[in-house]
C-alpha cells in the first residue's frame, strides 16, 4: 500500500495511519477525528492567491476557520510589532506559512487526506 499524501510505501495493511507523515491510511481512520477536514474540488492556487492578499483568508476559504483566525491573529499582532524590526520578520514569516499553508492543504484535501483544522509545525 502507497500513501496518498507523501508516497510512502506501507507494508502492513492493517496500519491505520502513515508511519513517515501520519496521515490516515483509510476513509475509517478519518471519521473519528473531528478536527480533520476533508473536501474535494478546492483550488489550491485560489487558496494561496486568498492568503497572498489576506493572511488567513485561504484557509477560511477550504474550511479550515480556526487555523485561518490564528494566522490573521498573528499577522495583525506581528503587523503591529513592525514599529520595531523583529515585527516585519514576524510578518513574513506568518504571510510565508498562510500561502504556503492554504495551497499545501488544498492538495491534501483534493487527494482525500484529512487537515486539522489547527497550526502544524510539522509538516513543514
Amino acid at each position: 500500500m502507497i500513501c496518498k499524501n507523501c508516497g510512502f510505501e506501507i507494508k502492513d495493511e492493517n496500519i491505520k495511519f502513515c508511519p513517515a507523515c501520519g496521515a490516515p491510511t483509510s476513509p475509517e481512520s478519518q471519521v473519528n477525528d473531528p478536527n480533520l477536514v476533508v473536501t474535494n474540488g478546492k483550488n489550491p492556487i485560489l487558496a494561496a492567491i486568498l492568503s497572498f492578499f489576506i493572511v488567513g483568508l485561504g484557509q477560511i476559504y477550504l474550511g479550515l476557520t480556526k487555523k485561518g483566525i490564528i494566522l490573521f491573529i498573528a499577522a495583525v499582532v506581528s503587523g503591529i510589532l513592525t514599529l520595531f524590526i523583529i515585527g516585519w520578520i514576524l510578518w513574513l514569516i506568518v504571510w510565508g506559512y498562510a500561502i504556503y499553508d492554504a495551497y499545501n492543504s488544498a492538495n491534501k484535501m483534493n487527494m482525500g487526506v484529512g487537515v486539522q483544522d489547527t497550526i502544524d509545525f510539522n509538516d513543514l
